[in-house]
């Protein structure tokens, strides 16, 4: 018998119940939907890293979901770290096969999961949720921006997989860095976890089809209106950190048509960025985020 003061035990922690995968799948696994698997596990290192290696064994197709309750060794862009205690967000990884859509433009599929995060947890956590390029999710704790959640997508197998991880209820001593945040912090209306992540999910649904309908055309789909519109980099002043360790510093002006950030430099050229780490150095309550 497990000892009731252990770590993973279900009722170590009564203000974050485990979830219910029953109820998970007879609620998000209908004929005819995207989502056909969904696995919850107690605890793994990265759901994206045992998605990816089913993906390129054949083991998982289109619409896989691979849940954990803890990640303890979760990536983030840039193989940044992700950890938070169990049970305390949503760690996540979906797998998609967009074959059908040209490669060049599978780029958009993490932001379209940044969209339909967003777009999902504003509704089911009642907090106002934004994107900072390309896709960290922001919301608004003591008048100042922090990230309470990230997106990571890495192809594999004959498609893709989008891992997601979301600060739901940890608290201020429990907050990895300074500037990150959760979505109680935040004030949210409700930190149940399978609510929020049939609203996450339900919503990945409905942009990923959008977009495969539309042939992943991001403007015909409005995919590229809604991440605009969403996003908290754009008319700011941004520091592009680039790979190989150069930087761009401009005034964010537009997501084009690749999913890149088009930034204004000082001598009035227009630079897209594709790939890098973005610093807003001008943010609606001033500072660095």
């Amino acid at each position: 018998m497990t000892p009731p003061d252990a770590p993973h035990n279900r009722w170590s922690d009564l203000d974050r119940p485990p979830l219910n995968t029953t109820a998970l799948r007879r609620g998000l696994l209908r004929p005819g939907a995207l989502w056909t698997s969904l696995e919850v596990v107690e605890s793994t290192g990265s759901t994206n890293t045992d998605l990816a290696e089913r993906a390129r064994t054949g083991a998982a197709g289109e619409g896989t979901v691979l849940i954990a309750e803890e990640q303890t060794a979760g990536r983030g862009r840039l193989e940044r770290s992700w950890t938070a205690p169990p049970r305390s967000g949503l760690f996540l990884s979906v797998y998609l096969e967009p074959g059908d859509i040209p490669v060049e433009r599978w780029g958009w599929v993490p932001l379209l999961a940044g969209v339909a995060a967003a777009t999902g947890l504003a509704k089911s956590a009642g907090v106002d949720m934004s994107l900072k390029w390309p896709n960290d999710l922001l919301v608004s704790v003591d008048g100042g921006e922090r990230k309470t959640g990230g997106i990571l997508g890495e192809f594999a197998g004959d498609g893709i997989v989008v891992g997601m991880g979301v600060n739901v209820s940890l608290r201020a001593d429990e907050l990895p860095a300074p500037t990150a945040g959760s979505l109680a912090l935040a004030g949210a209306v409700s930190t149940d976890r399978e609510t929020l992540l049939r609203a996450v999910l339900r919503s990945l649904e409905h942009w990923y089809g959008a977009w495969r309908d539309a042939d992943g055309d991001a403007a015909a789909s409005g995919l590229q209106a809604a991440y605009a519109a969403g996003c908290a980099t754009l008319d700011r002043s941004v520091r592009a950190e680039l790979p190989g360790g150069n930087a761009l510093v401009g005034e964010a002006v537009a997501i084009d048509g690749d999913g890149r950030l088009v930034l204004s430099t000082e001598n009035g050229l227009q630079q897209p960025v594709s790939a890098g780490d973005i610093v807003h150095l001008r943010g609606v309550a001033g500072g660095l985020t």
